[in-house]
């Protein structure tokens, strides 16, 4: 377990006593949930993948990511600029150009991000074959169990 530095607000009631304390998604009031929730996000994943080649303007990032609305790239830009993976460098041109690229912490989960997507493009016949054969057999009628079809002792 790594152990981090956090504010006293963000630590549980038995954690305010101790300066450190070990990080566990587990717990329901560690940090790192939330940094597990943004890192889950399939935006986040697409664009760290998409960012991993260098710097790219918001344009190409929309054009590339087919699907994402342009409130919904914003928002995930925001957040991973927040959490420190994406910079962002707006040129004084007009109309002002604005470049995203991955900051040292966000290329440290280019092969992460990476692995899931190729991951994913790798099995979806298998994923929906499985979902196909559960939905068949979800929309199936249960059929009760008969007397005297029990184990016998």
């Amino acid at each position: 377990m790594e152990t981090i530095q956090v504010s006293e607000s963000c630590a549980s009631p038995a954690d305010r006593t101790r300066i450190r304390f070990d990080a566990d998604a587990y717990l329901a009031e560690c940090a790192s949930r939330t940094v597990l929730a943004a890192l889950s996000d399939k935006w986040t994943c697409l664009l760290v993948d998409a960012l991993s080649g260098g710097p790219v303007r918001f344009g190409e990032l929309r054009r590339r990511i087919g699907g994402i609305t342009q409130k919904s790239l914003t928002s995930t830009l925001r957040t991973m600029e927040r959490d420190g993976l994406v910079s962002r460098t707006v040129y004084p041109t007009i109309p002002p150009k604005v470049e995203y690229e991955l900051t040292e912490l966000g290329r440290s989960v280019i092969r992460l991000m990476s692995g899931v997507k190729e991951w994913a493009e790798v099995h979806v016949d298998e994923i929906l074959a499985a979902r196909a054969r559960y939905d068949e057999l979800a929309t199936r009628e249960v059929e009760p169990v008969r007397a005297g079809t029990g184990i016998r002792r």
